[in-house]
Order: structure tokens, then C-alpha cells, then sequence
């Protein structure tokens, strides 16, 4: 975690001259994050280093977000040719660590992130990318690309996609009267700002990914945390929250349960490419949570389709915490 070379002349160039960088966070891309502290104020560096990062999707997302009256970063300055973000610094207090801290405050901070996303899908979705049928593909895809071979598996293809096509074909189409979806939107990239309350205390990172598509989306990624655990108890709670706030009925559960698969399939895969490919076996750790949730989705007379080709393809003591040292070796 050393800034980047072009970092103190950005920041000097920009009223910032002197100011200290401390490593405050790095996530599963190349971006990077830093705490830029100066006498009596402070802000984030964000390092989004080209090629493989492009930090205008934040921004633009961003700058959506907060004129809806959402709590994105203020971005203070840019470097759009070295990737480098000022933002606006929200502090310390992560949503993850406030529940570690004080279990008795889970209900009401999830209650209020479940009215932020509510409120949130009464706007049309932003001018982002959809999510098509080539996107539910290609993240379900990432499975059978990255984890089937990890354990050893040859597994039919051909048959997973056909699988998904007949269980996801109701939400083809979706993104054309969707919200805009956040994609990563939990506990880990949601912070508690001082001095606010309700909805308006939460702070919104990790957003530059947004596509438009299904309200569900975004509810599946709070309440099936792949990084912490939510009570089957806590879902249900919330998801009835939901359907109240937003006003739909009990199909609703049909499109969570869908994408919920959707997404952990996703999960499970980019997890095992994380270890193998970026060396980051720590990911490995997550695998039998996002299983959990992948196989109580899958349950749903939905996914039957899917269910039946896990069940022809992948055993189910290759779908839990047995194989976890082996893949990781």
C-alpha cells in the first residue's frame, strides 16, 4: 500500500500540499484507497490505476446518486490520466463493524438500508449499461469457467447456460423498466456518517459497477452477504420490509430467490478466480457461507431447472468446506 508516485503532486496541485497518505483500504480490483489527512481536515484517495481500472463510472454515478439526495462521495478533485480520485472522506465507522461491535444495532441499520433502496427504486434507472441476458451469462458462467476446474470437475456447459435461460427468462428484459443497481451493496460498502440518522446516515461506496436491471438485485447482495452472516431470521424480516416499502407482492420472491442464485453462482466463481488467479486464497474462507445461500435459492420451484443440473454436476460434498485446503494448495 504505497501511493502512487503521481499522488503528492496531484494532491498539491489541488490545495492539498504536505498532506499525509495512510493506507486505508485495497478490494478485490486494482483499486486502491488512502486516507489524505491535513490540519483540520481529511479526505480519500482513490487510485484506480490504468489500464485496468477506469474511475469515470464513479464518478458518474456518483454525481447521479447524490443529486437524488443520496449519500455518494463528493468527488473534490481528479486525475482521470493517472486514475486518481479525491473524495469526500465518510470516516471510520463501517456498517460490518458496527453490527461486530453492537449486534443489538443490526435490525435498525439494515432496516434503514433496505428504505434507502426502496426510495431509491422510485427513480428510473440511471444511463448505465443493462443487465441482459449477456450479463446474468456471463457472471453465472464464471463457475463453471473458475470453480468446476478447480475441483477437478468436467461439467456440461452447454447444459448450465440452457439451465439458466429457462430459469431467468421472466427477468430478461427487466432492465428496460429497472432501477439502477448498485451491484455490490452490503455491509462492508456502506458507511454510518456522523451526525445523520435513518437513511440519510448511510454512506455509499463501491458503486462504479451499476447497471440497470431488477429492484431485486441489490436487496439479494444486502441480505446474502457473502462476507458476513444474515439470519435466515434478518432476510426474512427485511425482504417483508421491502416488498412493504416498495409496494410489490409475493412475486417479488420469486425474482430474489432467482437472482440470488444468480448472484452466489457468480460469487462462488469469482471467489475461486480471486485464489487462483490473483493469489488471494483468503476468498476461499467465504466459499461455504455463499454455498449456504446458493443451495436455500435454489430450493425455490423456480430454480429447478438449475437445481437439477448442480444436481447431475456437481456433488454435493464438492459444494461445501471439505475441498477448501485442497483448492487453495
Amino acid at each position: 500500500m504505497i501511493p502512487p508516485a503521481s499522488a503528492p503532486a496531484f494532491l498539491a496541485a489541488h490545495g492539498w500540499e504536505g498532506a499525509e497518505i495512510l493506507p486505508l483500504a485495497g478490494d478485490a480490483s486494482f483499486r486502491r484507497y488512502f486516507r489524505v489527512v491535513a490540519p483540520g481536515r481529511r479526505a480519500v484517495l482513490m487510485d484506480a490505476p490504468p489500464p485496468h481500472e477506469d474511475p469515470r463510472p464513479f464518478i458518474h454515478i456518483a454525481e447521479h446518486l447524490s443529486g437524488l439526495g443520496f449519500a455518494a462521495p463528493a468527488i473534490l478533485a481528479t486525475d482521470l490520466e493517472n486514475g486518481l480520485v479525491l473524495l469526500e472522506d465518510f470516516g471510520d465507522d463501517r456498517v460490518r463493524e458496527a453490527i461486530d461491535a453492537a449486534p443489538e444495532v443490526e435490525g435498525p441499520i439494515y432496516a434503514d438500508a433496505v428504505r434507502l433502496l426502496a426510495r431509491l427504486h422510485r427513480h428510473p434507472a440511471m444511463d448505465v449499461p443493462p443487465y441482459d441476458r449477456a450479463q446474468y451469462q456471463r457472471e453465472a458462467g464464471l463457475l463453471t469457467e473458475w470453480y468446476c476446474p478447480a475441483i477437478g470437475l468436467d461439467v456440461d456447459a452447454a447444459g448450465y447456460e440452457a439451465a439458466w435461460d429457462q430459469a431467468l427468462a421472466g427477468l430478461y428484459g427487466a432492465e428496460a423498466r429497472g432501477v439502477t443497481v448498485l451491484r455490490d451493496y452490503h455491509a462492508e460498502n456502506i458507511m454510518l456518517i456522523e451526525g445523520k440518522s435513518g437513511v440519510d446516515r448511510l454512506g455509499l461506496l463501491d458503486f462504479q459497477d451499476a447497471l440497470a436491471g431488477h429492484p431485486a438485485y441489490d436487496l439479494v447482495s444486502l441480505l446474502q452477504d457473502a462476507r458476513r452472516d444474515v439470519s435466515a431470521a434478518v432476510e426474512a424480516e427485511m425482504l417483508a420490509l421491502y416488498k412493504a416499502e416498495a409496494g410489490v407482492g409475493d412475486d417479488f420472491d420469486t425474482a430474489y430467490a432467482l437472482l440470488g442464485a444468480q448472484r452466489n453462482a457468480k460469487i462462488v466463481g469469482i471467489f475461486m478466480r480471486l485464489c487462483k488467479r490473483d493469489g488471494k486464497p483468503r476468498y476461499l474462507s467465504y466459499l461455504p457461507r455463499v454455498w449456504a445461500y446458493l443451495e436455500r435459492d435454489l430450493a425455490h420451484p423456480a430454480l429447478a431447472p438449475v437445481r437439477a443440473w448442480f444436481d447431475a454436476n456437481i456433488p454435493a460434498h464438492q459444494r461445501g468446506a471439505a475441498w477448501a485446503a485442497e483448492a487453495a494448495a
